[in-house]
């Protein structure tokens, strides 16, 4: 395989080393939060957002005041998005169905699909508020039936992030507090500040949120571990070298860890690639950190054959995978690991980040290769029952169940089948 790096990320090692302190770091504050709840949770945001109000939680007058400050064309654009979303996930939802099956005469088999009871969602902030993300947890959460619904995203330089707020009483969140970072997922999970502990948490954040998640699984469940951002465009000759690296750069800016490679067998994009990259970060307004990010994790790997790319882009199992070829159905039939893929030039990252209807929240660290993006299944619990309607399935049934418990010395439940076997394989009396 003719498989060049001409440009790497940082290693394997390096990676792992800056995933260690932050287990860390985590693994404390998580714990001061159990052993102390509001005081800790109140220290860290202050702390860390210089945030300290005495309630964490808005108030439905807070909620209509700061609503009332958004532009028209704000709230418009806001509902418009959130009926592409809602509009994708009943669909998704639709497909969901409950089955019953009767498997042999007298045995009927079933599966119920009941959405999670409470649900946190964490809306990130930052730099940049996130707006977007309000849709894709709190709104599917809720489309796909889910009764309670808590949102938590943190202030950004000591301002409420207006736009935000709305988007998350518009999407139906129940409860919104202004919280951020570590301190609201374990406020939403052990209950604080407040909140009464939810049953999942979901939505994606920077390093610290995702491992907190990740922590924090067990105590309640998760979407997926969704840490900083990662593009993949694979390109060939008939690529544009500016939208190549305009939509590397695009996702680069999301923070200083966020991977960005371009997967090519143009040599010619190879090799122009960072002249464009470091014309349009001449002028690009978040140069700051999409530079660091490319600088530190941006890639470039040259391929000879279509073959080649896709073995390579199954093996990085990126979150967002934009194929920019001639033939870009190869990859969608072809490819295994990913979040989301995005064909052709006419679509982009952007474009499912914010506005077309698929949702946001994708696996990141290679999570592709074992499990898809945030969705409505993911609020979804499927569980099984069975009945059994006659007395010779039951008795046909605890033979074998009978024969299969000895063979593993569950000497209890053996009993259990031939308690059903005396009792209902008896023939009827005349």
């Amino acid at each position: 395989m003719a498989v060049t790096y001409l440009k790497r990320g940082k290693t394997v090692d390096e990676r792992a080393q800056a995933d260690a302190k932050v287990q860390q770091t985590v693994a404390g504050i998580l714990a001061d939060i159990a052993a102390r709840k509001d005081a800790a949770v109140r220290e860290l945001s202050s702390k860390f957002d210089g945030w300290s109000p005495e309630d964490f939680r808005l108030s439905n007058a807070q909620i209509e005041s700061i609503i009332g400050t958004l532009p028209d064309q704000v709230i418009e654009d806001i509902r418009f998005a959130q009926t592409q979303v809602r509009n994708f996930a009943r669909a998704q939802r639709a497909a969901l169905q409950d089955i019953e099956i009767e498997t042999i005469p007298g045995v009927i088999l079933g599966h119920k699909n009941i959405p999670v009871s409470r649900v946190g969602c964490y809306i990130p902030g930052g730099r940049y508020p996130m707006v977007a993300s309000a849709h894709m947890s709190v709104l599917t959460a809720k489309t796909a039936g889910v009764d309670y619904v808590v949102a938590c995203t943190p202030p950004i330089n000591g301002e409420i992030p207006a736009a935000t707020i709305a988007a998350m009483h518009l999407a139906g969140a129940d409860e919104i507090y202004v919280l951020g970072g570590i301190q609201a997922m374990a406020a939403m999970a052990y209950g604080a500040v407040g909140i009464t502990p939810v049953d999942m948490i979901v939505g994606p954040g920077n390093a610290y949120v995702a491992e907190a998640k990740r922590q924090l699984f067990g105590v309640v469940g998760i979407d997926l571990l969704a840490g900083p951002t990662e593009v993949l465009v694979i390109a060939d000759d008939s690529a544009d070298l500016e939208m190549c690296a305009t939509d590397l750069l695009g996702q680069a800016e999301h923070g200083p860890t966020s991977p960005a490679v371009l997967l090519t067998t143009s040599a010619a994009l190879a090799n122009g690639i960072q002249a464009e990259i470091d014309r349009q970060l001449a002028v690009l307004p978040t140069a700051d950190l999409a530079g660091v990010a490319w600088r530190d994790y941006g890639e470039i790997i040259l391929c000879d054959t279509y073959e080649e790319m896709l073995s390579v882009a199954d093996e990085i199992a990126s979150e967002h995978v934009e194929v920019l070829t001639r033939d870009p159905d190869y990859f969608l039939n072809g490819m295994k690991n990913y979040g989301a893929l995005f064909l052709g030039p006419r679509t982009n990252v952007a474009y499912g980040d914010k506005v077309i209807g698929t949702n946001h929240t994708l696996p990141t660290k290679k999570a592709g290769r074992y499990t898809g993006g945030l969705w409505v299944g993911k609020f979804i619990k499927t569980v099984t029952y069975q009945r059994v309607t006659t007395d010779a399935a039951s008795a046909m049934i605890g033979a074998y169940g009978s024969r299969l418990c000895d063979i593993e010395g569950f000497m209890g439940h053996k009993e259990q089948c031939d308690l059903r076997v005396r009792r209902y394989g008896q023939p009827a009396e005349a």
